[in-house]
């Protein structure tokens, strides 16, 4: 993948995973090795989570659009290579967390999605992103 122009984001602008649903499937295998390989990138990684979470949810129905999203966070890879989190002491570190929701953001199934982040000083130490496994009743309601 050397020869490969490197991306600036590591995930297709404009992202839907609706909008890849059909097409033509491609081999299961490799796609699946592809996909998690970079499950442990993640770790040290952040900016990979939000593509990584995408397209581990989609290993059971691979189209050529999600194979092109794969080779994008690749190629996202070969160009980031030096980024990483360092952490390092700092004299009155304080301890801060950030959260997020978004309402009804799944156009399919109207489940929201919440996410947060924990920094230590300057350095993350915890974040997540999860989909709710239910709608939220307040969603149901404006329809």
């Amino acid at each position: 993948m050397d020869m490969y122009k490197p991306m600036e984001t590591p995930i297709v602008g404009n992202w839907r995973k609706e909008d890849a649903t059909s097409g033509e499937v491609v081999a299961a295998t490799v796609f699946r090795q592809l996909v998690g390989s970079p499950m442990y990138l993640v770790n040290m990684r952040p900016d990979l989570c939000f593509a990584v979470n995408q397209l581990s949810q989609v290993v059971v129905q691979q189209t050529k659009l999600f194979w092109k999203v794969v080779k994008h966070v690749l190629r996202y890879l070969i160009g980031t290579t030096q980024y990483g989190l360092w952490y390092k002491w700092i004299e009155g570190v304080k301890f801060q967390g950030f959260t997020d929701a978004g309402w009804a953001g799944s156009p399919s199934g109207k489940k929201s999605t919440s996410g947060g982040i924990f920094n230590l000083g300057l350095a993350a130490v915890s974040w997540y992103s999860r989909k709710h496994r239910t709608v939220s009743p307040l969603t149901q309601c404006g329809q």
